[in-house]
């Protein structure tokens, strides 16, 4: 086989038997594979030297080269080879005919007869079929990317410079070559894998060889990166709205800045207009929605949402708006199709701006000003009060660490509080406080006292009441705990294993606040966080009395060599050394018992497989459980999951709670479905259930899903989503519902992640 080269620069390769000084090109007429070399020509890349193989080659060296027979031309990530080849030197044009086959940069194309430019990688190829490797931007870190190949055949195929193709009567797919389970037909296809985009023209998608949807002009990026355009239109169902048609509009603005337009017509209710702007600058970001019932059918009125989020720092300067909106308390119950949206009964209107600084040394200090109102909606049958107004509120903090080993620390307050039917009036918090911790490897001791100041002035009160109540309190605690440390061997792994014993000692003198409104106060949650907190009361409008011991003792199981937490158990209780005297109000009656129910936990991944939590809030007096809640989830891997949770809040909530998403044999079909079930009021909380297909280059999914919209009310919605790979998804989009009800839950065509649980046994 003959060898020609062509190298650069010119002048450092002569032909054979050339002097030093000559320049001039040899001519050549050689089948016996002597070894020719040619210079390269001016004008292209002197670095890159280019190749020719065949079993025939002739041409003049600097002008024409053809090669016959197995030819192939090489330079740098090219290479063409053909039945026969025509080179130009001097323009570095080439022609090839028979059995073409050109690859650069892992793109395979093959076909008759192709015409090609290689400085500025342009050309036009003949009835060709092709294969486009798959691509990712340089630097793209985002989870789940997972690029795909293309192929098909075109009926001509425009080369236009690097990673540009653009083809004409083609058919584009990404499944495997011999499996065309779906493709896309177009009259014109561009695909530019510099900017990401493609952009086609008179498309029909098949399924199967059956037309699915015809799309006279669509663009779609290449690598699931956001491109201006329509998006794939969505068709669903609910039974507030019935069917349901949404054309959403994409317009990338840039790459910090983005917009969303859509159209929903939904059967039952008319045309509704939504919109989205996004934006992410270096101190601020936000997004504004808005949407847009012109006339509701059902109900003959306009309705209408708007939200608008904003946050904005630079380093000390903070803020941040949060505003919501909608026209009337029925809105999210008719039209969301979210239960975490039709379950909301106060809807924020907030802004605030705050500001920190060092000071006093190492300490630092922190001013915040917020406005806050809220629009409550109210369900008929369950009438909620509306949620006291800040207009305004200023807190701030200080805080100076081992100041002399002391720790000084001082919250304050000034809040106005309104209301339309309530008393009102302005509330003024200061606590300083003072702390001493004393602290080892092995133990730690933080005695605290503090002197909690609170003064009101109020309006609108009934007579006898006081206008201006005040209150003074000093809270003394003392914190302390002991870490022990052992190590420990469970089914053949090391670990060390902890014990944790601590005791938290606070006193409250009592303080008669029987004059003082409850504004934003309620009973605080009983749980492990806050029988080591020194307020029972979640507000400013309580401080219990106390004169309580507080017990508890924690262990833990923590791999040996990376410190990871695979076991916690945890047991505590409080200990009353006097009885209540300060309630939340009148009708509330005092505690008269002397030790409070026992919390105790245990969590953890108790196989390779299984994780699992309980916790249990014990009576000892009553001798029952007072509160229960239990859960486990199997997961062997991705695309199996199991969930199970049972919940119990006595006279308040029993239900149970089980989701999947699971395999249906090897057949590629999985099974997903969560069912939410309250056994006191005996209904369904929510329900879904629905198939997903993995075709390997597509994706189809199907899901009903039922919720609870009020305390008597429930709808219906369903998805139906097709996903071609690489291309385009069609149909409602169930995503966020799937993740939302099944904790675990994988996209099927998402790329493999490392598994990071902590697999107990291996």
């Amino acid at each position: 086989m003959l060898v020609l080269a062509l190298l650069a620069p010119l002048g450092l390769l002569k032909p054979a038997g050339a002097g030093a000084a000559d320049n001039v090109p040899a001519a050549a007429n050689s089948s016996s594979g002597t070894g020719l070399r040619l210079p390269l020509a001016s004008g292209a890349d002197r670095n890159q030297p280019t190749y020719v193989t065949a079993d025939r080659v002739e041409g003049v060296a600097d002008r024409e080269v053809t090669a016959e027979g197995r030819a192939e031309l090489r330079k740098g990530d090219v290479t063409i080879g053909a039945d026969r080849l025509k080179y130009l030197s001097a323009s570095e044009d080439v022609e090839a005919v028979g059995h073409v086959r050109i690859q650069r940069r892992g793109d395979v194309i093959e076909g008759p007869s192709l015409k090609y430019h290689l400085p500025d990688s342009t050309g036009l190829f003949d009835k060709p079929q092709y294969s486009l490797a798959p691509r990712t931007r340089s630097g793209d870190k985002r989870e789940n990317v997972n690029p795909v190949a293309a192929r098909g055949k075109a009926e001509e195929l425009a080369f236009k410079g690097e990673d540009q193709y653009g083809l004409k009567d083609a058919t584009f797919t990404t499944c495997k070559p011999g499996v065309d389970d779906w493709y896309a037909k177009v009259a014109s296809l561009e695909l530019d894998f510099t900017r990401q985009v493609g952009t086609a023209t008179g498309s029909t998608i098949y399924l199967f060889d059956t037309p699915i949807a015809y799309l006279p002009w669509m663009t779609f990026a290449l690598d699931n990166q956001r491109k201006t355009g329509f998006l794939p239109p969505s068709v669903g169902s609910s039974g507030k709205g019935g069917p349901e048609f949404t054309v959403p509009y994409y317009i990338n603005l840039a790459p910090n800045r983005d917009i969303t337009i859509a159209s929903r017509y939904m059967e039952k209710r008319g045309l509704q207009w939504n919109g989205q702007l996004r934006f992410l600058e270096p101190t601020t970001s936000g997004e504004f929605r808005f949407e847009d019932l012109p006339v509701d059918h059902v109900t003959g009125k306009n309705r209408s949402a708007m939200t608008l989020n904003q946050g904005y720092s630079n380093g000390r300067v903070i803020g941040g708006l949060n505003l919501n909106k909608v026209s009337d308390d029925a809105y999210f119950r008719d039209l969301a199709s979210r239960i975490n949206l039709t379950s909301q009964t106060n809807l924020v209107r907030e802004g605030f701006v705050g500001y920190s600084n060092s000071w006093w040394g190492d300490g630092s200090y922190s001013v915040v000003g917020r406005v806050q109102r809220f629009q409550t909606l109210q369900d008929p049958s369950n009438i909620v009060l509306t949620p006291y107004a800040r207009t305004p509120q200023v807190t701030l903090g200080a805080v100076r660490q081992d100041y002399h080993g002391l720790d000084v620390n001082f919250t304050g307050e000034y809040v106005d509080f309104a209301h339309p039917t309530q008393v009102i009036g302005r509330r003024v918090t200061m606590y300083p406080s003072v702390s001493l911790p004393l602290i080892t490897s092995g133990s730690f001791l933080t005695p605290k006292i503090g002197l909690h100041s609170t003064r009101y002035q109020l309006d609108h009160v009934t007579p006898g009441t006081l206008t201006d109540p005040s209150r003074l309190v000093p809270i003394t605690s003392l914190d302390g705990g002991l870490i022990f440390e052992r190590p420990a061997e469970v089914a053949g792994r090391r670990f060390v294993q902890t014990l944790e014993p601590r005791a938290f000692y606070l006193k409250v003198p009592f303080r008669d606040q029987s004059q003082i409104p409850l504004f934003d106060t309620a009973n605080a949650d009983f749980n492990y966080a806050q029988i080591f907190s020194e307020n029972s009361f979640a507000g400013g409008d309580r401080i219990a009395d106390a004169n309580q011991l507080t017990v508890a003792v924690t262990s833990r199981l923590l791999a040996q060599q990376s410190g990871q937490e695979a076991v916690r158990a945890t047991i505590g209780q409080r200990y009353h050394l006097s009885d209540q005297k300060v309630t939340l109000d009148s009708n509330t009656t005092p505690r008269t018992y002397k030790t409070s129910d026992w919390l105790a936990a245990i969590s953890g991944r108790i196989s390779a497989y299984w994780t699992a939590e309980t916790a249990v809030e014990y009576n000892p007096r009553e001798q029952r459980e007072e509160r229960f809640t239990a859960s486990a989830r199997y997961q062997p891997e991705m695309f199996r999951t199991l969930n199970l949770s049972y919940r119990y809040l006595r006279n308040q909530v029993q239900q149970i709670d089980l989701s999947a998403q699971w395999p249906l044999g090897n057949s590629g079909w999985y099974g997903v479905g969560r069912y939410n079930y309250s056994l006191r009021d005996r209904r369904v909380v929510e329900s879904l259930g629905g198939f997903e297909y993995n075709g390997d280059c597509w994706v189809a999914r199907v899901v009903v899903q039922r919720f609870a919209v009020a305390t008597s009310q429930a709808t219906n919605a369903l998805f139906f989503q097709l996903e071609l790979n690489g291309f385009s998804r069609l149909g409602s989009n169930p995503l966020e519902t799937l993740k939302r009800n099944i904790p675990g839950y994988s996209r099927l065509n998402q790329a493999p992640s490392a598994n990071q649980t902590f697999d107990f046994f291996n």
